[in-house]
């Protein structure tokens, strides 16, 4: 008999095949809702050399396709935004000898914390409500970052095709085709951004992409304890932990309830491996996201097939066309990336309305009795009253204003954290005066002794 792991691949990957021959365009569209994360970092790290855009394209194509096969699900390979962000503010101090090492240094650190069981622990240790504003948090900054970065310094008019009537349009769509499942929007828009973007190549004179064959070059890291990557990693790892492994897949569970949700130590595992390998050979530091994953769902993505078929995409284009691609990808119409982001951050806020009815930790399992004096398990929803979803909204949105307000995931948990805590100091100390008061009562009264 074949072991259950192998026949658990075998089930997931039949709802692979199966959901990519029923709805192909949707699939397809989907796997291409993380572009707004993708691209823009991904070109600025490359142009600076920070990183190498071969070697990036196909082990992050491979990363892709492994992770649609064992997981089954959507599962993004996204850049490491807080890594990536410090390399691209400080590009002088950014080499690829020091990106590389810095992804090298989480790849460990979190490798650790999986292996010992401590990232198991975290699940049972942060409150839901902290989990739900950092997701909460995530897609508001995605939300204002396309709004401040990518489409507030768009003109109306010019250029012709990246401008605000452009981004109206692509909004209009988006907003038109919300009641269309299968829509496949994203591949839409990102056939015609592609088009723009030739002409835009063309206009400027800028070189066309050709054959460039790609050349595995190995690297090695710089690790030296004053290097700037141990900065750049100490920075990445409270990211990757709370939202790249454990808010993930609490949102996994909360789009995809129909397929298994991985664990938080099979998705630490997975982030630690990509970035043991591919890091040698100069690819860009990655890891999974919410918000990566809210973006392929809203697009049309059910199951892993949708980032197979983007791995494959990537191999191909590394492979045979590699840093030929920068120009091209360089003039991709902010316009168009803009609603894409944006609307990738609404659905990952949306996972908010469900704190107080249908969450995790709201069922229980009951024993009931049927008619014939029977018992049998029974999963119900705990009734909450309405100080205790005062405080449960309270929580989250103290996280996701904290993450907001500073742009730092470690702070916005911090202050989940604190204010979780307090209310359930002050939730004991009422009853403990309530016990005492009672006891005092009870002392004064004979009758209730």
């Amino acid at each position: 008999m074949a072991p259950s792991w192998l026949l658990r691949l075998g089930r997931l990957n039949l709802t692979n095949y199966y959901t990519f021959r029923d709805a192909p365009l949707a699939e397809i569209s989907g796997s291409l809702g993380d572009l707004g994360t993708l691209l823009p970092l991904m070109i600025a790290l490359a142009r600076q050399d920070s990183i190498d855009l071969g070697s990036t394209l196909v082990f992050s194509g491979i990363f892709n396709i492994l992770t649609g096969l064992i997981f089954g699900i959507p599962l993004p390979v996204q850049p490491m935004k807080a890594l990536a962000s410090a390399a691209i503010s400080r590009p002088e101090d950014s080499s690829i000898l020091v990106v590389t090492a810095a992804g090298q240094l989480v790849a460990l650190a979190v490798l650790f914390l999986s292996i010992t069981g401590l990232l198991r622990f975290a699940v049972t240790a942060v409150p839901v409500p902290v989990v739900k504003g950092i997701q909460l948090g995530a897609g508001l900054s995605l939300v204002i970052g396309a709004g401040t970065s990518l489409l507030q310094p768009l003109h109306w008019i010019h250029p012709v095709l990246d401008n605000r009537v452009w981004a109206t349009v692509a909004f209009l769509a988006l907003v038109g085709t919300q009641q269309m499942k299968r829509f496949p929007y994203a591949l839409c828009f990102f056939v015609l951004a592609v088009a723009f973007a030739f002409v835009a190549v063309a206009k400027h004179g800028d070189a066309l992409p050709g054959v460039h064959l790609w050349r595995p070059e190995f690297v090695i890291p710089s690790w030296f304890v004053k290097s700037p990557a141990v900065f750049m990693a100490i920075g990445q790892l409270p990211l990757t932990t709370l939202n790249s492994i454990i808010a993930v897949s609490a949102l996994a569970n909360d789009l995809l309830p129909d397929l298994p949700t991985p664990s938080v130590t099979s998705m630490g595992l997975s982030v630690a491996l990509m970035n043991l390998t591919g890091s040698w050979f100069g690819a860009m530091p990655v890891c999974h996201g919410a918000g990566g994953l809210a973006a392929q769902f809203r697009f049309g993505a059910r199951s892993g097939s949708s980032v197979i078929f983007l791995g494959i995409i990537k191999i191909l284009l590394g492979l045979f066309f590699g840093k030929s691609l920068i120009s091209l990808l360089a003039h991709y119409p902010n316009s168009i990336l803009g609603i894409m982001v944006l609307a990738a951050g609404l659905e990952l806020a949306k996972v908010g309305y469900s704190l107080n009815k249908g969450a995790p930790d709201l069922w229980e399992t009951s024993v009931e009795q049927d008619n014939d004096g029977l018992e049998g398990w029974e999963r119900r929803q705990r009734g909450l009253t309405d100080d205790e979803r005062l405080e449960r909204w309270t929580v989250m949105l103290m996280t996701a204003g904290a993450l907001l307000a500073f742009r730092n995931d470690a702070v916005g948990f911090a202050a989940g954290m604190l204010c979780h805590w307090s209310f359930a100091l002050s939730d004991r100390f009422a009853k403990w005066r309530e016990s005492r008061r009672s006891e005092f009562s009870t002392e004064r009264d004979p009758l209730l002794r």
